[in-house]
Parts: structure tokens; C-alpha cells; sequence
């Protein structure tokens, strides 16, 4: 764009205003482009300087009104907030972000605060401990010990092994080890039966204590299902318990004798095939709890094997319909 030569400039406040405005960059397609200098000044949208009164009559040198540096440009801030309010979607946009992002931020100083004890939450009231008056003549009795720890769901606290407690009421002494059917000690289809249900049940035993003892000796020590579960269980009762874990037996698919193969089905070996409907109940890890209450469907198979005068299981399977 050419620019006249100041001496065909405006001079009057009202032709300074219309020759500024026709220099001004228009509006393009993606957002708006400038030309020359600018500043932001709070409140006020981006606008150019605008020269002083150095070049102008004796009446605006004398600040008369003129249309100097913080002149009548500016003056009632009406034309300024106009300008800002005239923003295009774009610059609103960027204007929205900026301002939520100083909430977001604010808030997570917030959050962290509270995480990190430096003040309490809001509406949080401090809990005064009890203490024995020292007109009594004894020593200060010391107040019940908080952990350090927020509450977690349901009211668990946190144990000093750093996992949540787990409720007196859902202890694992209150589970009761399984005991062996008599139809379990037959050598026959029906006995497979029922050893492989009672195999079941000790699994379940197993989940609801961290004891995989009773399962391990009913396993042969080649069983893969076997190790993988009671590695699985130790595993969590290192850092954890679970409780509420339960299944059971809803059909009877299969009850097959195997033709013994001389490597890994042996003689006296019995196909078991169940349908069983399972709950896994409460898990804990550390100071996180999972709790699963839907009952789902599974297909459980295992091979039993007649040995030393009692069924043990040699392979498993268990698939989720979900699988």
C-alpha cells in the first residue's frame, strides 16, 4: 500500500480516524493479519500507535482534545471496548482457552495442595484428638495414630505394609477349607466327577485365603493350570488380598475316559468338561480395590487321573464366554 506524504494527511480528528482506518490490513480468509508494530494494552484490543501531537497545530500541542498518544483515541474507553468486543471467533477462541487454562491450572495447585498436606480441603473441618487433662496428674494420653493415606472406598484403611486392611468380617479365617466328598475317593467316572468339582472348590478356597497348599497336592507338579494359579495367588497375596471370589458348577458337559497316549495322559485319566458361573468379588493390590459383582459364564475342562489311590489333577482349561 503507498502511504501519502504527510503533507496530504488529515488533520482533523475526524479525517485522522477515517485515513487510519483505511490502512489498516483487511480481514482475510483464515484470521486477521497486521502491518507494523502493535501492543496489547490490558482491556483494550490490538491497536497501532498513533502519532503525537509533535506533528500536529498548536491546539493539540496544547492537549486540547487532540488525538495524541493516550488522546482522544482512547478517550471514555468506549471505543476501545468496542474494538474488543468486534473480536472474530478466532481471537474469542484464543481468549477462552487462555482463561481456562488459568482455571485448570488454579485448580490443580488446588488438588495438589490437598494431596500434599499443605491446607486442608474445602469444607474440611481439623478433627481435635483427645487427651487426658493435666490437672488428672498423668501424662498426655497419645491420640489413635491416622494414616498418612487418604481414605479409600468404603472406609478401608491403609495397614502399615502399605495395603489396605481388609474387613474383620471378610477375614480369610472365616472362609473354611473344603472337605473331599466320599463320592471323591471312588475310582470311577462319578469319582472323577467329583474330585474335579472339589478341585473347583479349592481353587476358589485358594482365592478367598492366598493358602494354595490344598490345591498344589491335589495337582500333579507337572500341571501348568496348577503352577500358573498358585503363582498367580501368591503373587497377590504378596501385595494384597481378594475376597467374595466364588463359582460353581452348573452343568455337566463331559465325563469321558482318555486313551492313555504314554506322555502326557496316563493310564486311570478321565475327561472332565463343566459349565460353571463365577463371581470374582473384591480385589485388592496395594492401596487399589476392584470390585466385581457380575456373575459370568465359563467353560471349565480338566483331566483326572487315578493315582496312588486318589484323583489329582493333571491339565486344565478354563474359557470365558467372553473370550
Amino acid at each position: 500500500m503507498e502511504i501519502p506524504p504527510l503533507s496530504e494527511r488529515p488533520v482533523s480528528q475526524e479525517e485522522e480516524e477515517a485515513f487510519l482506518r483505511s490502512i489498516q490490513p483487511r480481514r482475510g480468509l483464515f484470521g486477521r493479519r497486521f502491518i507494523g508494530p502493535r501492543r496489547w494494552r490490558p482491556g483494550w484490543a490490538w491497536v497501532p500507535r498513533v502519532r503525537g501531537g509533535a506533528e500536529r497545530g498548536g491546539s493539540e500541542r496544547s492537549g486540547e482534545g487532540g488525538p495524541g498518544e493516550g488522546g482522544a483515541a482512547f478517550s471514555g474507553g468506549q471505543g476501545g471496548v468496542a474494538a474488543w468486543l468486534r473480536a472474530d471467533p478466532v481471537d474469542w477462541g484464543i481468549r477462552i482457552a487462555v482463561v481456562l487454562l488459568i482455571v485448570a491450572g488454579c485448580y490443580a495447585v488446588y488438588i495438589n495442595g490437598v494431596a500434599e498436606g499443605w491446607w486442608r480441603a474445602w469444607g474440611e473441618n481439623p478433627t481435635a484428638q483427645p487427651t487426658r487433662s493435666a490437672m488428672s496428674g498423668g501424662a498426655p494420653t497419645p491420640g489413635p495414630s491416622v494414616s498418612g493415606e487418604a481414605a479409600m472406598s468404603g472406609g478401608y484403611q491403609v495397614g502399615p505394609d502399605g495395603v489396605l486392611v481388609r474387613p474383620a468380617e471378610h477375614a480369610a479365617s472365616t472362609y473354611t477349607l473344603p472337605e473331599l466328598p466320599q463320592a471323591a475317593t471312588e475310582n470311577s467316572e462319578r469319582g472323577a466327577e467329583a474330585a474335579a468339582e472339589h478341585y473347583l472348590a479349592l481353587l476358589v478356597y485358594a482365592w478367598n485365603t492366598g493358602n494354595t497348599t490344598p490345591l498344589a497336592d491335589m495337582s500333579d507338579p507337572d500341571s501348568k493350570f496348577a503352577s500358573t494359579y498358585v503363582a498367580n495367588i501368591e503373587e497377590l497375596y504378596s501385595h494384597g488380598w481378594a475376597d467374595g471370589t466364588s463359582s460353581k458348577v452348573t452343568a455337566v458337559l463331559r465325563v469321558e475316559p482318555m486313551e492313555a497316549n504314554g506322555t502326557d495322559v496316563p493310564e486311570n485319566t478321565i475327561f472332565i468338561k463343566f459349565r460353571i458361573s463365577s463371581i470374582d468379588g473384591k480385589e485388592c493390590v496395594g492401596t487399589r480395590l476392584k470390585t466385581q459383582e457380575n456373575e459370568y459364564e465359563s467353560t471349565l475342562s480338566f483331566l483326572m487321573t487315578w493315582k496312588d489311590g486318589r484323583w489329582i489333577e493333571i491339565q486344565g482349561r478354563v474359557i470365558s464366554d467372553d473370550e
